[in-house]
C-alpha cells in the first residue's frame, strides 16, 4: 500500500505527517522526500522520523510495526506516544521553547487523532 501524506496539520503551516505500517511504505515516503539517506525504518514498536522538505517545512513520518493482533488500546497508546514526538519536533522546528500547556495538549490531541483516524481508515481498507 502506498503511504499518503495526511491532509490536516496541527497549526499553520504545521508539519506534514505520514503513517507507515510497513518498511516498503516508509522507503517510498523517504524517497519521495529525496532524503540523502534512508534511516532504519522502525527500531522499536513505533518511531517518528523527521525530515526537512518542501521549502524547509518539517515532515514527520510515523512508523509502526508489529501492530497486527495487538490490543487496539495498545496501538492507540503507541500512536499517542508518537504524536508527542511529532509535537516536540514541530515545537523545536519553529523555535518554540515555552509553549503553553493547553496549546501542547490540543496539539498532541490533534496529532494523535489524525494518526488514529489514518490507522482506522487503513484497517477498514484491508
Amino acid at each position: 500500500m502506498k503511504a499518503r501524506w495526511l491532509d490536516r496539520r496541527i497549526a499553520a503551516p504545521g508539519p506534514y505527517l505520514s503513517l507507515c505500517l510497513s518498511e516498503d511504505e516508509f522507503r517510498a515516503s523517504v524517497r519521495k522526500l529525496k532524503a540523502p539517506e534512508i534511516p532504519k525504518w522502525c527500531s522499536s514498536d513505533a518511531v517518528t522520523h523527521t525530515f526537512d522538505h518542501y521549502g524547509g517545512k518539517l515532515c514527520c513520518v510515523v512508523c509502526m510495526k508489529g501492530w497486527e493482533g495487538r490490543n487496539p488500546i495498545e496501538v492507540a497508546g503507541l500512536l499517542v506516544h508518537e504524536a508527542v514526538h511529532v509535537w516536540q519536533a514541530y515545537a523545536a522546528h519553529i523555535g518554540e521553547r515555552f509553549e503553553g500547556m493547553e496549546q501542547e495538549a490540543y496539539a498532541v490531541q490533534s496529532i494523535a487523532q489524525e494518526l488514529m483516524a489514518e490507522f482506522a481508515r487503513r484497517m477498514g481498507a484491508r
